[in-house]
């Protein structure tokens, strides 16, 4: 990045590596950025940042969705926190898709399940019917696809005051 580009807003600042990791365990909500069918989407996911393998768990249903990340497994997730419109924090997230199965699905569901159970209840929502709720795969038909994004690059910016 040039000096000039640097100079352009010095109220946006890099995050550091905590920081990151903070708006991660933060959120729940992210925006995942895919190709398919030689254009890029977005799709709002719901993950689990799994500090322990340094990965981003989630799941979904077979669909457009997977059958195109399982074709191209690169992807990047924006995570987004606005305290304010001048007040906000964001990460942005490059990484692999990786499916899991038997043992390892079933593992990853559990801590993705445990995971937003305790960011809800932070949140002051608890019950297993909100948990339902807040994810329309839950209440599909058929059993859920249970993958982990793993990290390779990340990075944060946010607005100072």
């Amino acid at each position: 990045m040039t000096e000039q580009a640097k100079s352009v807003n010095p109220l946006i600042a890099d995050l550091d590596q905590e920081a990151i990791r903070e708006v991660l365990r933060r959120n729940y909500i992210g925006s995942l950025a895919f190709m398919a069918h030689k254009a890029p989407y977005v799709l709002p996911v719901t993950y689990y940042y799994d500090e322990a393998s340094n990965s981003l768990l989630s799941y979904s249903m077979e669909g457009h969705k997977i059958a195109s990340i399982r074709e191209h497994p690169a992807v990047a997730v924006g995570v987004y926190e606005m305290d304010t419109p001048v007040t906000w924090r964001s990460v942005l997230v490059h990484g692999r898709f990786k499916e899991l199965s038997q043992i390892d699905a079933k593992s990853g569901l559990h801590r993705f399940t445990e995971g937003i159970r305790a960011l809800l209840k932070q949140e002051g929502v608890e019950g297993e019917q909100f948990i339902r709720d807040f994810s329309s795969k839950a209440m599909g038909v058929g059993t859920p696809l249970v993958y982990r994004i793993v990290i390779d690059t990340w990075s944060g910016k946010y607005r100072k005051n």
